[in-house]
């Protein structure tokens, strides 16, 4: 259950600033890279990479059930869905 959690680790960019912390967010929120980690893991057959795309797309698609989208550079609450409160 723990590993489902880790594309979060993503938020410490924002110890350094807003700009910063949106990028490495959303590298480790997007679909699109999530599903080429997967492909690359069944390129080369390696179970851990086809894992670590599976986390990041689940990870990812949970996220955005909650209302919880890539980040804009202004804030971590200002988001391609909506505004979080």
């Amino acid at each position: 259950m723990v590993l489902i959690l880790t594309p979060d680790i993503g938020m410490f960019g924002y110890l350094i600033n807003s700009k910063f912390g949106a990028l490495i967010y959303n590298i480790f929120h997007h679909k699109g890279l999530a599903i080429l980690v997967y492909l690359a893991g069944i390129y080369f057959a390696n179970d851990i990479v086809q894992l670590a795309g599976i986390i990041l797309f689940s990870h990812a698609s949970l996220d955005r059930v909650f209302g919880y989208g890539l980040k804009y550079e202004t804030s971590f609450n200002d988001s391609h869905l909506k505004p979080l409160k």
